[in-house]
């Protein structure tokens, strides 16, 4: 292993006269110097935000129109099903979305792909459902911008879709390839005006929710009895803690105190924790487990219940259920590690880039195993699992290393792929798996040098 290297992050500013303006430590000063933080506007936006500094929701591109056609939907009595995913984002929107939808009075369902048949996001077989139960509006949330030929299939059935999404729009050359659904919220798009696009997709599908109450005269303290799910959301999906996303979580985390959840509760209480104390780190590494576990190993539809759960004897088998789940998750996620670094160890400890293959794996695990590989020897790491139909694949990176551009370069191998900069996800057939780690190594020599496999850690101040 590199040793580390410690950075000292340079940035300049008069810490001491912020500090004094804004009654702060000048060292506090300098870490929110060093979060990009400048101006007096945003430190102070920063300290001491409000839900009143929370944008226009209106801001956010097709709103008026996704609005107007759902409130279309709830006043003919047509048949709504929203579908989310199976991730702790996904879980919330959905949450979200049917808490309104019921105190609208709606004809509402959902459903949620499963992780390991359905994959990522809205498939033709969740469309061929929605047609044979007679759904009239599908909408989406923390998917859809990439559904394109799903809503086609969607469209040619006659039915109206709605995507509430906030993934990265996926192009077609230089241009954006967005779905054909009736109203598409995703302030990713180039065009949409929203000040801040780096919301999760709860948040986009709670400020949907800000508007429909509005229209419909529903009392604004009802709309803010949801925060506390975004918030959550916001955490456990990573976001950036800047900006509106920082007000959301502050808000959130101190409204969960009064939570009227009886599932939220409970869970909180299976973890040993004090609900009036809930901080950012307990839901990241605690309460976000558990409502990822179920998706990871069953099904993301018994968090969704565990949220929606009103029983307090039922919600606390759900809430003791979904720990089991997660203590589960991390016992197979240590034996996993154990695995694939003696792999390592005995037969690849000289190449660039790790591929792992760990045939019994669960392959929701692949990825959190991907992760670990990458923080032990500071490498870009694939870890490779049996799949139904062939090998699923789950990679995490460095900085120095591109990793969906990677997998472009060897797409032939592939049966499909995506991903970003620093993650990816793939599929390959078995006998492909040594050819894979070949070239990828190969095309590795020119782009790696050693230089990156040292890790850098970023000082904010010596002390």
């Amino acid at each position: 292993m590199a040793e580390e290297v410690w950075m000292l992050q340079t940035k300049k500013a008069d810490f001491k006269q912020i500090g004094a303006r804004f009654r702060i430590d000048p060292v506090t000063a300098r870490i929110i110097r060093n979060r990009g933080i400048e101006g007096e506007a945003a430190i102070d936006r920063y300290l001491n935000g409000t839900l009143d500094d929370l944008y226009d929701p209106m801001l956010l591109k097709d709103m008026e129109r996704a609005v107007s056609i759902l409130c279309e939907a709830v006043d003919t009595g047509k048949k709504i099903r929203i579908v989310g995913d199976y991730d702790i984002d996904g879980v919330c929107s959905t949450y979200i979305l049917l808490q309104a939808f019921e105190r609208l009075g709606s004809d509402v369902d959902f459903e949620i792909p499963d992780r390991i048949k359905d994959g990522y996001g809205i498939n033709e077989s969740i469309i061929e459902q929605a047609h044979a139960d007679g759904v009239e509006v599908i909408l989406t949330c923390d998917n859809g911008i990439s559904a394109f030929h799903q809503v086609e299939l969607a469209k040619k059935y006659g039915m109206t879709v709605v995507i509430t999404d906030h993934h990265e729009v996926p192009l077609d050359g230089e241009k954006e390839k967005i779905p054909p659904a009736d109203a598409v919220i995703d302030p990713k798009q180039a065009d949409c005006p929203y000040p801040f696009p780096e919301i999760c997709g709860a948040v986009v599908a709670y400020k949907l929710v800000q508007v429909l109450y509005a229209r419909r005269g529903v009392p604004q303290m009802e709309w803010l009895d949801l925060l506390e799910f975004a918030a959550i959301a916001t955490v456990g999906d990573v976001m950036k803690l800047q900006d509106e996303n920082r007000i959301v979580v502050k808000e959130g985390l101190r409204r969960a105190a009064q939570t009227k959840s009886v599932g939220l509760r409970k869970l909180v209480e299976k973890n040993n924790l004090d609900i009036t104390a809930l901080s950012a780190y307990h839901i990241g590494f605690v309460i976000g487990p558990c409502l990822n576990a179920g998706g990871r190993l069953q099904t993301a539809k018994l968090a969704l219940r565990l949220l929606l759960c009103e029983d307090e004897q039922l919600a606390d088998e759900l809430a003791q259920e979904l720990k089991d789940l997660n203590d589960q998750r991390k016992d197979m996620t240590a034996d996993g590690l154990v695995q694939a670094a003696e792999q390592v160890e005995a037969k690849y400890m000289d190449d660039k880039v790790l591929v792992v293959f760990l045939p019994d794996c669960h392959e929701s695990l692949a990825g959190i195993i991907a992760g670990r590989l990458r923080e032990k020897y500071h490498k870009p790491s694939f870890v490779l699992t049996r799949a139904e139909d062939g090998v699923k694949g789950s990679g995490r990176s460095i900085e120095g290393y591109h990793m969906f551009e990677a997998l472009v370069e060897v797409k032939g191998l592939l049966s499909k792929f995506g991903g970003h900069p620093m993650a990816a996800g793939f599929s390959l057939e078995e006998a492909n798996i040594e050819e894979f780690r070949r070239r990828l190594n190969e095309n590795a020599k020119e782009r790696l040098t050693e230089d990156d496999f040292i890790p850098r850690v970023w000082i904010d101040v010596p002390m």
